[in-house]
């Protein structure tokens, strides 16, 4: 072999062999959307109602839309129409669900009550208490025009609250009061009953007492102010002739 061969022989084994290309990396796969929230049969429908309320509460009817419960309840847009038809039955079934809340909490309000006095406060201040801890859940209830009572369960919880109110009128006057046929007198006192704990709740929710109480001893409650309007009598001489 000659010279020149022997070199170009050296210099091909002095070459370093390619490194076997690497595998491609398999594509990335997207990040999986966030599944819909799991519910059992018949939870979701109670589900979006609690989400209902929690925009209710917080962004007020203004900001109730069947696609904010949708996303407050981590579903799809469809799921309240499935439920409720469309925004007016949801409201309706909501503010069911809000006259059910207080019935229980007016049923309960004398259970500590001790006196016959505490007994007969008991009601309207738990009434008032009722709106102050949910404003949005009270306005709705009584929002007429926006609800269809045709619907049973707004119907019945509406008759209930109702009769709890009838019923507690008639311990009040001693006497049993039938809410499908009053006389005058009764549909007074529960009309006069209602207009007051109800006119008092509605100014105090809308800051109208906010200049009578400023006037008053310092320290007085709205719930003090309450106790003093149940408590004090009618006084006054009509007009003379």
């Amino acid at each position: 072999m000659g010279k020149s061969e022997i070199r170009t022989e050296t210099a091909r084994g002095a070459r370093t062999p390619k490194k076997p290309s690497a595998p491609a990396r398999p594509a990335r796969r997207p990040a999986s959307v966030k599944p819909e929230a799991p519910y059992h049969h018949g939870a979701l429908r109670e589900a979006l109602l609690r989400a209902a309320e929690r925009v209710l509460e917080r962004d007020g009817l203004a900001g109730l839309t069947l696609r904010a419960v949708a996303r407050e309840a981590g579903v799809s847009h469809a799921a309240p129409t499935h439920h409720f038809g469309d925004l007016t039955g949801l409201l309706s079934e909501l503010a069911a669900v809000g006259f059910r809340q207080f019935n229980a909490a007016m049923a309960s309000s004398s259970d500590t009550a001790t006196t016959p006095l505490e007994h007969a406060l008991a009601r309207p201040k738990a009434y008032v208490a009722y709106a102050q801890a949910h404003p949005g859940m009270y306005g709705i209830m009584f929002r007429t025009e926006r609800l269809d009572y045709s619907r049973p369960s707004l119907h019945e919880a509406a008759e209930a609250s109702f009769a709890g109110l009838t019923n507690a009128v008639g311990m009040m006057r001693q006497e049993q009061i039938s809410g499908d046929a009053l006389t005058l007198n009764q549909g007074a006192a529960i009309a006069r009953a209602w207009s007051m704990v109800h006119g008092f709740t509605m100014l105090l929710l809308d800051g109208r007492l906010e200049d009578i109480l400023g006037r008053l001893p310092e320290g007085t409650t709205p719930e003090r102010l309450l106790e003093a309007m149940l408590m004090s009598p009618v006084t006054g001489k009509p007009p003379g002739p």
